[in-house]
C-alpha cells in the first residue's frame, strides 16, 4: 500500500497497438523488453494487496464522461494491421459494477454528468498493460472514459473527486504515453529523441513538486513545457496522467520508469509510494 495505507496512483505507458505479443515484430533495440519488466514489477510490487483498479485509457473519450458497469467486459480490438493473433487476445478480468457505482456517485459529487456504459471492451490502452502486469486476469477493473475536450483542469478535478478510492484498496492506473507522436516515431526524425527527452524531464520535475497547488498548476500549464506540442501534437495520451495527479491530491509523485521506446523516451510515474 502507498502511504498512509491509500493505495498509490500510476501513470503508465502502454506502448504501441498490442506490442506484448509481438516484440520481435518491433525488434531486439525497440525498448519493450525493458516496458515488459517494469510492468510486471508492478503486478509482483501490489501483488495480494489490490481489491480492484480503476483504469483510465487513453483510447476512451465521451461526452459526458462514462463510467463502466458491465460485469463481463469484452475485448476491443481498437488497432489495425497487425497479424492475427493481436485480434484473438483476451483478459478475460471480471468488470467491476460496485466500484463503477462508487465513481459514478463521486464524480456526480462533484458536479460532473456521466453516463453508464455496459457493452464496450476493454480497448489496448486497457488490456495491454494489464495482460502484462496482472496476467491472472482475477482483479475486478471498472474503466472509466476521459472527457471528451480533454480539458486539463476538466481532468485534475475528476482525478480530485476519486481519491477517496485509493482508501478502499482500488489502484488507480491512468495509461497513456508520455510522449506520442506517431508521425515523429514513424519518421526517424533524430529530432525525436531530444524533445522527449526535454519534455520527459520537465514532466518529471513538475510530477515531483512537493507543494499540490503548484504541483498542479505546473502540470495544467503543461503546454508552455519545453516540446510539449513536439511531443503531444493531441493531448489524449499525456490526459490520463492529469487524472492520476488529481487521485494522489497531496502525495507527490515520482518517475518510477524510463526508457526508450522506438527511439522516444517515456515514462512511468507513480503518486503516493
Amino acid at each position: 500500500m502507498g502511504v498512509r495505507g491509500k493505495s498509490p496512483v500510476y501513470y503508465l505507458p502502454h506502448g504501441g497497438g498490442p506490442w506484448h505479443v509481438m516484440k520481435e515484430d518491433f525488434g531486439p533495440d525497440s525498448g519493450y523488453d525493458a516496458l515488459e519488466a517494469y510492468l510486471v514489477s508492478i503486478g509482483r510490487r501490489h501483488a495480494g494487496e489490490v481489491s480492484s483498479i480503476l483504469m483510465v485509457s487513453a483510447h476512451w473519450e465521451a461526452e459526458p464522461i462514462a463510467v463502466h458497469f458491465g460485469a463481463r467486459p469484452g475485448m476491443l480490438y481498437d488497432y489495425g494491421g497487425f497479424p492475427e493473433r493481436a485480434y484473438r487476445l483476451t483478459y478475460p478480468a471480471p468488470g467491476a459494477p460496485d466500484l463503477a457505482a462508487k465513481i459514478e456517485a463521486l464524480l456526480r459529487g462533484a458536479g460532473f454528468p456521466t453516463a453508464r456504459e455496459t457493452e464496450r471492451g476493454y480497448d489496448h490502452g486497457a488490456f495491454v498493460p494489464l495482460m502484462v502486469a496482472f496476467p491472472e486476469a482475477t482483479i475486478p477493473v471498472a474503466q472509466l472514459s476521459l472527457l471528451a475536450g480533454l480539458d486539463p483542469a476538466a481532468h485534475f478535478a475528476i482525478g480530485r473527486a476519486l481519491e477517496p478510492l485509493r482508501s478502499a484498496g482500488t489502484l488507480i492506473l491512468g495509461s497513456g504515453m508520455s510522449y506520442h507522436n506517431l508521425r515523429g516515431l514513424m519518421s526517424g526524425s533524430p529530432g525525436v529523441a531530444e524533445a522527449s527527452r526535454r519534455f520527459d524531464d520537465w514532466l518529471a520535475e513538475a510530477v515531483a513538486l512537493a507543494d499540490p497547488e503548484a504541483r498542479r498548476a505546473a502540470l495544467l500549464g503543461w503546454e508552455r513545457a519545453p516540446a510539449a506540442r513536439e511531443c503531444h501534437p493531441r493531448s489524449e495520451h499525456l490526459v490520463p496522467l492529469f487524472v492520476a495527479a488529481g487521485a494522489a491530491g497531496a502525495d507527490p509523485g515520482r518517475r518510477d520508469y524510463s526508457g526508450l521506446l522506438m527511439g522516444a523516451t517515456v515514462s512511468s510515474h507513480v503518486f503516493g509510494a
